[in-house]
């Protein structure tokens, strides 16, 4: 009964969510029967938030080898060039790469975006808590982020924001829009890192699922809502 009102909720919020553990069913599916790739010999890669909160929202992790985790806070893939380097050297011989990538939202029942109820905790807290941090600052007009080694994530987390930062609060859910530039912002440095490095990987193609996971209370199923599925061919790239 409470999964189907959340169902109603999120979907109020994101149309096109499904349960993220019937997504990653269908996505496997899809790379075996239409892309004809062995999952037996498939590496995963996630470029999702540091937050424990995302580790059960999908059955990827119980599939596939890995992950070889790229993703630091909000989910940007800090380990940059190095990483996806790493990343394509450690595909197994003849297997195939695959990497899942985006940002998380919490929602409530009572449909408030970058909430959600954490395990054993009776009070509602920030999901992302990244994201909702940088949405607080951005707020003060006068705040500007300063790269530095001791909060070295969050403030490049908030400088590549910055750029969105007047979009994202003349929107009417700012929570929803800071995720979605996240999103698009993630979607890009993945891509490029793979056209940096597409001479690393010795395999023929690269998997991409990115979108958004949308939490929701403890014990329940998450959301995904797939934003870009396709099958990389790197010589063409």
């Amino acid at each position: 009964m409470l999964q189907r009102k959340f169902d109603q909720v999120v979907k109020g919020h994101f149309p096109n969510a499904k349960d993220a553990k019937d997504t990653s069913i269908h996505y496997l599916g899809k790379m075996q029967l239409e892309h004809h790739i062995d999952i037996s010999k498939v590496l995963m890669a996630t470029s999702v938030c540091s937050d424990d909160i995302n580790i059960p929202s999908t059955t990827f992790f119980n599939v596939l080898f890995g992950p070889f985790i790229m993703g630091g806070l909000g989910g940007l893939p800090f380990a940059g060039q190095t990483g996806m380097t790493a990343f394509a050297h450690h595909i197994p011989d003849e297997g195939s790469a695959f990497i899942f990538y985006g940002p998380h939202i919490g929602v409530t029942l009572d449909g408030e975006l970058g909430k959600m109820y954490r395990p054993r905790q009776e009070e509602t807290g920030n999901s992302c808590g990244a994201l909702m941090l940088a949405l607080q600052r951005f707020q003060d007009g006068s705040y500007a982020p300063v790269i530095n080694d001791e909060d070295y994530q969050q403030m490049k987390l908030e400088e590549s924001l910055l750029p969105h930062r007047d979009d994202i609060l003349a929107n009417e859910d700012q929570a929803k829009a800071i995720t979605e530039a996240t999103y698009k912002i993630i979607d890009q440095k993945v891509h490029d890192h793979i056209v940096a490095c597409k001479d690393e990987f010795h395999v023929d193609t690269v998997t991409l699922l990115g979108g958004i996971i949308i939490n929701t209370d403890y014990g329940l199923d998450d959301y995904f809502d797939a934003r870009n599925f396709e099958v990389i061919d790197l010589k063409n790239i």
